[in-house]
């Protein structure tokens, strides 16, 4: 049996790294950003940064906490001068949110000063980092993104555009970046589109971010998704498309559907609340229970669990109700109140579930810990019977794409059956979505085998790109890498 053990105050949940944004030629560039990072808040908790430019200088704020903590002072919003700017959040896991490591990074190359803010993972960073070293490249953070940037120094292309293409062609993973330039803004995702990018238009200025709900914040238009391979120049003179990484078949991270992206974001085209509705309807059909309520786990849980009350006809309550003022870092989790567990973050609707037969829906059953806490305060709400219903197929291998997911040794559904994992978190039954269920969901007949039309590795461990670090000798070091990259 595996040790499954976790902080009781932490959410078993997989965490996306990051989220990016940018704004071109706009006198509030600062501000908007900060704005901007608010509305991306959830793709990453414990570090913010800005880095602005007049064109002259550049200027930065980089600090650990929340967007709101440290960038809603006027004085810190007027030290970002300059009518361009690029933002990050970072969520960061064991390694820390050191200040070393918060974005966006920013660095004097021989052109001039140079910032990148980055979503995803490289999976070759080590393997890159050894080489550039060898070289007399020395490194300043233990983040994959600085790979980047070394890589850029070293190219020997005169513009600054041939030097960016020049880097990312020797890197493999996935990467959404946002550059920052003192003439130019530069925004790109990887040719598999792995993680998301789009490009938006507020009056004349430009707006670069991980989702169309930070367009909505400011007021921007949206105006398209920037395509997987896609290179997006902004200049004075507007917005120029190049493609230098020839053309792939996307794999966008199915993962932003179920879980990552904000429910009122759009993703490549479809509402992500949509989907999620579609979703548990999907979950509906293939795993129905006999049941009296539906109960959504809060919040991620809930839209999916409407879809799955619409499509069974069984009444969808709050059942469960979410505090959402307990940080991950509210209070130590001494022995005294060690037993309190999820109880900080959720807690029973007795009235509504004493007597119930109950159906339980979440988004995804990483170690199981949380989810048998769940499952245990439900009962003792009264519950006559807890069925759980998981909208996502079992998450059983690691994402190396820029997504804090705990090694496969940890992950519940990795070393168990459906049936072994409904005895340890103690639910009378227990029901995943299919992979074909969850293409289905997203507008897709079924899965192509073949071909698959999404990064889905971290439920049928097929990888879309080479894991070239994943072998080496300095596995330890990777895994802390990936704990620490941004």
């Amino acid at each position: 049996m595996q040790d499954f053990t976790l902080n009781p105050l932490d959410d078993d949940k997989l965490h996306e790294e990051c989220g990016v944004f940018g704004v071109f030629g706009h006198d509030d560039a600062a501000a908007l950003t900060a704005l901007g990072l608010h509305a991306l808040q959830h793709r990453g908790q414990e570090a913010a940064g800005i880095v602005s430019t007049d064109g002259n200088q550049f200027f930065s704020e980089r600090h650990v906490g929340l967007v709101g903590d440290n960038f809603s002072k006027a004085a810190v919003i007027q030290r970002l001068k300059g009518d361009r700017a690029v933002g990050h959040v970072r969520y960061s896991t064991t390694g820390g949110a050191l200040a070393r490591n918060i974005q966006p990074l920013f660095a004097e190359l021989s052109g001039g000063g140079f910032a990148v803010a980055h979503n995803g993972n490289l999976t070759n960073a080590l393997t890159l980092q050894r080489r550039l070293q060898q070289k007399g490249s020395i490194f300043q953070s233990t983040s994959d993104t600085e790979v980047i940037l070394h890589l850029i120094a070293v190219s020997q292309h005169p513009r600054i555009i041939d030097r960016v293409i020049d880097a990312l062609g020797e890197v493999e993973g996935a990467y959404s970046l946002v550059f920052l330039s003192s003439k130019k803004m530069i925004g790109c995702r990887d040719p598999l589109g792995v993680r998301p990018l789009v490009l938006g238009r507020l009056d004349k200025s430009w707006v670069l971010a991980s989702e169309t709900v930070a367009l909505d914040i400011i007021g921007a238009e949206f105006v398209r998704d920037v395509e997987p391979g896609e290179m997006v120049v902004i200049t004075d003179d507007g917005v120029e498309s190049l493609r230098p990484f020839g053309t792939v078949k996307p794999r966008f991270c199915v993962f932003e559907y179920v879980y990552f992206a904000r429910p009122d974001s759009t993703m490549m085209g479809r509402s992500v609340y949509g989907v999620r509705k579609q979703i548990g309807e999907e979950l509906a059909r293939e795993a129905p229970a006999d049941a009296d309520v539906v109960v959504p786990v809060p919040d991620s849980g809930t839209p999916a669990a409407i879809g799955f009350a619409e499509a069974s006809g069984i009444p969808f309550e709050l059942g469960i109700i979410r505090n959402h003022y307990v940080g991950r870092t509210f209070i130590e989790p001494t022995d005294s109140i060690r037993h309190m567990g999820v109880r900080l973050k959720h807690n029973a609707n007795k009235e509504l579930l004493a007597g119930k037969r109950v159906v339980l829906v979440d988004d995804s059953i990483v170690r199981g810990t949380t989810s048998s806490k769940i499952v245990q305060m439900v009962r003792d709400a009264g519950a006559r019977e807890v069925h759980m219903r998981i909208a996502s197929p079992p998450t059983k291998d690691s994402c190396f794409y820029g997504v804090d997911t705990p090694e496969r040794s940890k992950l519940i559904a990795a070393q168990m059956s459906i049936e072994e994992i409904a005895r340890f978190i103690k639910v009378d039954s227990l029901g995943f979505l299919s992979i074909d269920g969850l293409y289905r969901a997203v507008g897709k007949a079924k899965r192509d085998n073949a071909s698959p039309q999404f990064c889905d590795a971290c439920f049928t461990g097929e990888y879309p790109t080479r894991l070239t670090d994943r072998n080496s000798t300095e596995t330890v070091r990777q895994l802390s890498l990936l704990a620490e990259a941004l």
